[in-house]
């Protein structure tokens, strides 16, 4: 057999749920390339706010029954929200990794190599120091900037707030303590630079390796969870299609907002159909009333939403654009909308861009209703031969983020 791969991810329980996701993926791929990957999270499901098993004293072992891979689920703590009991339960699995990872290597045999993923930098740093342990190479992953992205989004801290700077040094030490590390973001070292850090931390330390979507199983999807919905199967309408979350950080305040002025101009062939949930779901209906061309569908199982995608004329990228933006896509239901096929429609300007890279599809200059509203017409007013061309781009295009190539990356990082 190949290397052991430790894969240290907190929430990584919620991929054994619903099989699927970035680890769930690459560690797939890596077993049967002959790997044996391992992996390590939380048995606390942050999205469903459950224990994953019950009745864990202090881990757990399961196997996952599609890709044989085995999840060990740690004991945390369970907390209501963001506040301080989630910042304790990660402190729970940094401190559980570290007191579980000589009683599993006796048992099971020690890593060969420690691929530890963020969000939150704890799990780097038990990456980092089991690594140590062991005399193994430690891979770090960032697939989200702390504290970067709560500055970016946040109106309480800024950079210079003592917490921010404590956790910008925590940063730098990852990456300098690192043997190397995977950034989703295709500027990650633009991102270092900066911060001016490239003095101590060198570019060849630095990997590229996207967020993605597994192919096979999407594909399969779309025939096996066909959805049936009357405004989606419409096609007196070109549907541009939203799927996600429903928060103020995604700001569909703003889709409404395009959705009038496309009213307004006279526009009456455009719709944007909106499949997610969220807190702000009941205020964007409201805000909506007297709308036609923009319906708010609600939540549907994740199993539906290949075929949903496959089915719209034209898929809609949207969140309340930050400075981030500048480094590149990381968002896993951009990979979704390129494998369905359909032009995408990006609402902001974004460094590194995939969509202006490979043609799939517009990106605004500005994020502002009025320049979605007039993408949305120009989409709208493609002939058959631009539109198909659109099509094939983005189907193309996905085949380069398919995780099953994305692990042979992955392998380069490993085997280095």
């Amino acid at each position: 057999m190949g290397k052991k791969v430790w894969i240290l991810n907190h929430y990584a329980g919620n991929m054994f749920t619903v099989g699927g996701g970035r680890h769930y993926c690459l560690a797939k791929y890596l077993k049967e390339s002959g790997y044996e990957p391992v992996i390590f999270c939380s048995n606390y499901d942050h999205f469903t706010r459950k224990n994953t098993v019950e009745g864990v004293d202090s881990f757990v072992t399961k196997t996952e029954p599609v890709t044989g891979v085995p999840y060990v689920f740690l004991k945390t703590r369970e907390y209501p929200n963001n506040g301080i009991k989630r910042v304790f339960n990660m402190w729970d699995f940094y401190r559980g990794m570290r007191k579980l990872a000589k009683r599993y290597a006796a048992e099971n045999g020690a890593p060969d190599v420690i691929y530890a993923s963020s969000v939150h930098p704890l799990t780097l740093v038990a990456g980092i120091k089991l690594a140590k342990r062991f005399g193994v190479r430690c891979v770090s992953e960032v697939r989200d900037l702390w504290p970067e992205s709560i500055v970016a989004y946040s109106t309480k801290w800024t950079r210079k707030s003592l917490v921010m700077r404590v956790l910008y040094k925590g940063e730098r030490w990852i990456y300098r303590k690192s043997d190397a590390v995977i950034m989703t973001m295709a500027g990650g070292y633009d991102y270092i630079k900066d911060q001016g850090w490239d003095n101590v931390i060198p570019e060849s330390k630095i990997v590229h390796i996207s967020n993605g979507v597994d192919l096979e199983p999407f594909c399969e999807n779309i025939s096996e969870h066909p959805f049936a919905d009357p405004d989606l199967s419409d096609r007196t309408h070109k549907n541009f299609v939203y799927t996600g979350s429903v928060r103020k950080v995604n700001d569909l305040s703003m889709l409404v907002s395009a959705a009038r002025k496309l009213k307004e101009a006279g526009n009456d062939t455009a719709r944007i159909l909106v499949f997610g949930d969220g807190d702000e779901l009941e205020a964007m209906k409201e805000e909506a009333k007297g709308l036609d061309n923009i319906i708010f569908k609600g939540r549907v199982p994740k199993q539906d939403i290949p075929s949903i995608l496959s089915q719209g004329y034209v898929s809609i990228l949207h969140n309340r654009s930050t400075e981030l933006d500048k480094y590149g896509h990381c968002q896993n239901k951009f990979f979704e909308y390129l494998a369905a096929g359909r032009p995408i429609l990006l609402t902001y300007p974004e460094g590194h861009s995939v969509v202006k890279q490979y043609g799939c599809g517009i990106e605004t200059d500005r994020q502002e209703s009025g320049a979605i509203a007039k993408a949305i017409g120009d989409l709208c007013g493609l002939s058959e031969g631009d539109y198909e061309r659109y099509c094939r781009n983005t189907a193309d295009c996905a085949r380069l983020f398919d995780y099953r190539e994305l692990t042979k990356q992955l392998i380069n990082v490993i085997d280095a």
